[in-house]
């Protein structure tokens, strides 16, 4: 019994010593850290998806932490502005020293921030983006969550050009990393059934007035219009087309796959399209975990929960398992391991995800759904995939 207590006490003062000597993590507490917009022009998903994150931890942390540890959770706003997200991903990892990151938003924040990351050692957990980069080129510290936005476009184009006979197939997009990546699965899906993109338009984010672009593209005949854009200038694009008395199909990405856009006043945004990793569950679903879910974050926050802040709950839930996973000798190399030993992580919305050595991009299902009296309504009842 005394040889029993006393390799017990040396394993445990093995792993506080090591937890000394590892960044953000100490005897009592894991630091993690978000960078996000929280007051810009994606804040809808923002806001949502942090709120998310933070319940599931304060969930596990009042069921007395993990393996012996409370998460500590700091979330900084970059107002979706890069050099914004550079300052604040400077504050966390050298000022705070954080031990991860988890859903930090935006496609060119991250790839801004990716290198300050892993020059410090912090693993960046399944960025709030569905970009190429968020997984490639292959970095032991970047693991992705979403299927990418050049998966979403391949598979709905593909749809659409052989289920609704498209044949003029543009592209309006944010003149932005993640803009591009929709075109690009846009360009890819087109040249491997033998056609072109018909005519594309970009803008800035923060872009307002889009009557002169979307007139550019009814004279080229579209009859199609992938877009690579997000809540609001996805609305104000919807609106001008419906003004314009122009009878074109819309299709968006998961960053358009919002409630926002759903229920836009007037129902501008009926028969609007989008591609999405998985299906939105409204708050009324009944499904037990679902609703209790629901239930949890209007209670603490006042409002109802968007399609990215269930997301944000999963890669919450994801993250907790890596770390229960990792042990009491919690390193960042038993954080790898235990991400890459993840295999079919069933979430609470019906979501699927699986990790290893050589894939650490969680998932490439793509679902296409369309706005109807106001709410997301699945088209199909499967992925898509191309």
């Amino acid at each position: 019994m005394r040889t029993v207590l006393v390799a017990t006490l040396l394993i445990f003062l093995a792993a506080a010593a090591n937890a000394q000597n590892q960044r953000g993590v100490t005897d009592t507490e894991i630091l993690v850290g978000t960078v996000t917009d929280l007051s810009g022009v994606t804040a809808v998903q923002g806001v949502n998806n942090a709120n998310a994150v933070r319940l599931a931890f304060d969930a596990v942390n009042e069921k007395g932490g993990i393996n012996g540890r409370k998460i500590r959770y700091i979330v900084e706003d970059s107002q979706y502005q890069v050099p914004r997200a550079v300052q604040a991903m400077n504050k966390l990892v050298n000022n705070d020293g954080v031990f991860i990151t988890i859903e930090d938003g935006g496609t060119p924040m991250n790839n801004a921030t990716f290198p300050m990351a892993i020059e410090k050692g912090v693993p960046k957990l399944l960025p709030l983006s569905a970009a190429r980069s968020m997984y490639e080129p292959f970095h032991r510290l970047k693991f992705s969550q979403y299927s990418s936005y050049v998966d979403q476009m391949r598979a709905g184009v593909k749809y659409f050009v052989e289920q609704r006979g498209k044949h003029a197939i543009c592209a309006m997009y944010q003149d932005t990393d993640f803009g591009k990546d929709v075109l690009a699965g846009t360009v890819q899906q087109t040249e491997a059934m033998g056609m072109k993109v018909v005519a594309t338009t970009a803008h800035k984010p923060t872009d307002t007035d889009f009557t002169a672009p979307v007139a550019k593209l009814r004279d080229a005949k579209c009859d199609l219009i992938t877009m690579g854009t997000i809540v609001r200038d996805s609305t104000l694009i919807i609106a001008t087309v419906k003004k314009l008395g122009w009878n074109v199909d819309l299709l968006g990405q998961v960053a358009a796959y919002d409630t926002a856009i759903a229920e836009a006043p007037g129902d501008v945004a009926e028969g609007f399209y989008a591609m999405s990793p998985s299906l939105y569950a409204y708050p009324d679903d009944q499904r037990p975990a679902i609703k209790a879910f629901a239930q949890a974050y209007k209670a603490k926050y006042g409002f109802e929960v968007n399609y990215l802040g269930e997301m944000g709950y999963t890669s919450a839930q994801i993250a907790i398992e890596a770390l229960q996973r990792a042990g009491r000798d919690l390193t960042v190399d038993s954080l790898v391991k235990a991400m890459e030993s993840i295999r079919d992580f069933h979430d609470i919305f019906g979501g699927t995800y699986s990790f290893s050595e050589t894939n650490h991009h969680g998932a490439t299902a793509a679902f296409l759904s369309v706005v109807h009296n106001g709410r997301w309504e699945p088209v199909v009842d499967h992925a898509l995939a191309y």
